[in-house]
């Protein structure tokens, strides 16, 4: 009995330290699985962060590729325009280039048609002139004169003269060259009552072209060439 005593007594200590143990052993494993957890936790979220990172980056970097992409094309575009509107813009000053050389010439050939057109007009006007002046002497002479027949020719003589004044008159209002004929009705206006002259010795007038004089069909009765 006495040597069972001790033996028992010394049993308790050993058994609680052993609990004591278990207890520690079951609490740091226990914190060991809580560590582990948080730690899993961690990384499960620095994973979701990094692939989180990365796509971000991936959608920025395609982002920034496209980007490239459309100003590369937009300055492409924009440089074909411009390229378009200088090309537009070197026909549109040739073409005014041209239109001004042709405007030019067509002065210069317009002013060397109306000095043509001038020189033209005051021979014509001196024509004119004189053959008033010759028209006056002629009916002056035609008062003079004793014979009946040289009175009808000088008569004639004179209407030739009128003729030929009012064929000067018609070109020079309707800027007629040397070569154009008028014809009664165009010579008309520019007789007395618009009568075209007869001959008082029945002869037939011919008006001939602006540059030739009017002729009369009875012998003698004509101007000067």
């Amino acid at each position: 009995m006495f040597d069972g005593g001790p033996r028992n007594g010394e049993k308790k200590p050993a058994m609680n330290l052993k609990r004591w143990f278990l207890w520690l052993c079951l609490v740091v494993l226990v914190v060991g699985e809580v560590m582990l957890f948080k730690a899993n936790q961690q990384r499960d979220a620095a994973r979701v962060e990094r692939d989180t990172a990365r796509h971000e980056a991936d959608v920025a970097r395609a982002d920034l590729d496209q980007f490239k992409a459309s100003a590369a094309a937009a300055q492409g575009a924009e440089g074909d325009r411009l390229r378009r509107e200088n090309q537009n813009l070197i026909q549109t000053i040739t073409q005014l280039k041209s239109e001004t050389n042709r405007l030019q010439k067509s002065n210069q050939l317009m002013a060397q048609q109306l000095a043509a057109l001038g020189e033209t007009a005051q021979q014509q006007q001196e024509r004119l002139q004189q053959w008033e002046a010759a028209g006056r002497q002629a009916r002056v002479a035609v008062q003079q004169s004793q014979s009946q027949s040289e009175i009808e020719r000088a008569a004639c003589i004179a209407n030739l003269k009128q003729i030929d004044a009012a064929k000067l008159k018609w070109a020079l209002v309707n800027n007629k060259t040397e070569d154009a004929i008028p014809t009664t009705q165009d010579l008309a206006p520019y007789f007395d009552n618009g009568l075209f002259p007869v001959c008082p010795s029945g002869g037939t007038y011919v008006i001939n072209a602006v540059g030739q004089v009017p002729t009369c069909s009875i012998p003698g009765h004509a101007l000067p060439q």
